[in-house]
C-alpha cells in the first residue's frame, strides 16, 4: 500500500515539476531564424537555454486607488450604457408612432378629394403633400433609431 502512495505521489510531482520548471530552448538557426522550443533544433548555430515564462493565473492585484478608478469607469460606462438603452427605446417608440401617423394618414381627409370632368374623383395636391410628409417622419424616425443602435453599440 505505501508502495502505490509512494508511486502515485511521485507521479504527481514529477508532473507538477515539469509544467512550473520546464526549460525552453531559444535554437538560433544558420540563416538567422530564432526557434523557441522544448527541444533544441538540429542544426541550429548556437542554443541557448531560457527559462519559460510564469504561467499567467489571471488574477491581477490592484491598489485601492487604481479599483477605485476602475470602479468609477464601470459606474461611468453602466450609466452611458442606460442612457444610450433609454435612447434607442425611444427612437424605437417615435419609429413605431410614426409608421401609425403614416398608415392612419393614408385615408384622404375632407378636402383632398376633387371632382373630375368624368364624375369620378382625384386626389389633390395636399394629399400626395401630406402623404410625403408622413414618410419623411418614418424616415427621419428610422435614422434616429440608426444612430441610436450605433451608440449603444460603442
Amino acid at each position: 500500500m505505501k508502495q502505490r502512495a509512494f508511486f502515485w505521489l511521485f507521479a504527481l510531482l514529477a508532473v507538477a515539476s515539469s509544467a512550473y520548471g520546464q526549460t525552453m530552448y531559444k535554437s538560433t538557426m544558420p540563416d538567422g531564424k530564432v526557434v523557441y522550443g522544448e527541444n533544441p533544433e538540429p542544426g541550429a548555430r548556437q542554443v541557448d537555454k531560457v527559462a519559460a515564462p510564469p504561467a499567467q493565473t489571471g488574477n491581477t492585484v490592484l491598489t485601492p486607488a487604481e479599483r477605485q478608478k476602475l470602479d468609477q469607469r464601470l459606474k461611468q460606462r453602466s450609466a452611458q450604457s442606460n442612457l444610450e438603452q433609454r435612447r434607442l427605446e425611444a427612437a424605437y417608440d417615435q419609429l413605431k408612432k410614426a409608421e401609425a401617423a403614416r398608415e392612419t394618414g393614408k385615408e384622404p381627409l375632407p378636402g383632398e378629394r376633387q371632382g373630375t370632368a368624368t364624375g369620378v374623383s382625384r386626389l389633390t395636391d395636399e394629399y400626395w403633400a401630406r402623404q410625403k410628409t408622413l414618410e419623411a417622419a418614418v424616415e427621419a424616425a428610422r435614422k434616429q433609431v440608426e444612430q441610436a443602435e450605433l451608440a449603444a453599440r460603442r
